[in-house]
């Protein structure tokens, strides 16, 4: 790929040329396409969908339901089936608040130590105001789901399985079919965080065969402030709304109301228009390229820097056989901040922390760890000086 054409697609790099963004898992950079489309309906349009009987009104209703069809086709769903949501984030929690009605005292629901904090603490929640168990996949001591694990887990009590796609610290990804399958043969929901994975490599719902999937825009070029929520069309129409209100409202009499069939039943209010129309420009964008060829490109600028970090001495590795491009590491001795701080005195962006997974970070044995993401847009240059850079904040630190 020419990446140098690539970056020009990309207005940071207009401002900040010598920047090496290696935050992708965190959010990608944006687009120049997606953020005039964006510009387009405020600018140009600007007004509520679905509800008025006037030219702005129903092109924005256009581009807005467009945005649901290229979402679905996308993944591999319906186009009823796509839920715009405020991310990833708001679309886990809306799953999990309608099961909190639905679980009892007894019923299970399976997790793991691998995910983000919004695929596990909704329903740690939901456990508690149910009675319900909350049962961990034991890991490998690389620190992997297997179907072996899932399955010494597995039990007629189980209902639901939440899990990550990708893991947003480990890069590891989840056998999900074959989880999928096993779970279903005990009539369990499936509800799958694919957050990591979608901006990455080739998803289809009807292929993973997951019940929910969840996503955000934010990481695959998109504008922040909306996600997305897969769901199967009969579970969708089974369950109850998350919120109340505007548009999703199909009768309403002075002691009751009835809803309108999903996707409008869950978009109560003015929905996120211009995200949405956002994230299909960004979609688009992915498809210009192709996803195989960025998951190809990515994974060559991961396999070189995780080449050369491994002969950096005093520097940990956690997960050298990550599937994702993402590297979790730690200097020996140096607090992960400290150079987090210093490698953007380098131009370079990574993330420290627990990554709002804070079982991964226990998992490890770790209060924290650094994380270098890899995208697109990234070249070998950002490797090298990521490198460079890795090595004179150790020297810096270590001579005190």
């Amino acid at each position: 790929m020419d990446i140098n054409k690539i970056r020009k697609d990309f207005p940071i790099y207009d401002i900040q040329p010598k920047l090496a963004y290696l935050d992708s898992a965190a959010s990608s950079l944006k687009v120049r396409s997606v953020i005039k489309q964006v510009d387009h309906y405020y600018m140009s349009l600007g007004v509520n969908v679905h509800r008025g009987a006037y030219e702005l009104a129903y092109e924005a209703t256009k581009l807005y339901e467009d945005a649901r069809i290229t979402v679905s086709k996308f993944i591999g769903a319906q186009e009823d089936e796509i839920i715009f949501t405020r991310g990833t984030t708001s679309a886990l929690n809306l799953i999990a608040h309608a099961y909190k009605e639905i679980l009892k005292p007894g019923d299970e629901i399976i997790t793991s130590e691998l995910e983000h904090h919004s695929s596990l603490l909704p329903w740690m929640v939901v456990a508690k105001k149910t009675g319900a168990k909350l049962i961990y996949i034991p890991l490998t001591k690389e620190g992997r789901i297997t179907v072996e694990g899932f399955k010494s887990v597995l039990t007629n009590q189980t209902k639901v399985v939440a899990i990550t796609h990708v893991s947003n610290v480990m890069g590891y990804k989840t056998p999900i079919e074959e989880i999928a399958r096993l779970a279903h043969e005990k009539e369990a929901i499936v509800i799958l965080d694919a957050a990591q994975s979608v901006p990455h490599m080739e998803v289809n719902v009807k292929e993973l065969g997951v019940d929910f999937l969840a996503f955000s825009g934010h990481k695959m070029f998109g504008p922040s402030g909306v996600g997305v929520l897969y769901g199967k069309e009969n579970l969708l129409n089974s369950i109850e709304p998350f919120e109340f209100g505007g548009e999703m409202a199909d009768q309403v009499f002075k002691d009751h109301a009835t809803y309108k069939e999903a996707p409008l039943k869950f978009e109560a209010g003015t929905p996120v228009i211009s995200g949405a129309i956002g994230l299909a420009e960004a979609i688009r964008y992915i498809e210009s390229i192709g996803i195989h060829e960025i998951h190809e490109h990515t994974h060559q600028l991961h396999q070189y820097t995780l080449d050369k970090l491994k002969n950096v001495e005093g520097v940990t590795i956690y997960n050298p056989t990550a599937d994702n491009p993402v590297i979790a590491f730690n200097v020996d001795d140096v607090h992960p901040h400290d150079i987090a701080t210093m490698l953007d005195q380098y131009n370079i962006s990574v993330r420290a922390g627990h990554h709002c997974a804070q079982l991964v970070t226990k998992f490890l044995g770790v209060n924290s760890t650094l994380r270098a993401s890899f995208h697109v847009y990234n070249n070998i240059a950002d490797c090298d000086t990521f490198i460079d850079s890795v090595k004179a904040a150790k020297e810096f630190f270590l001579s005190f």
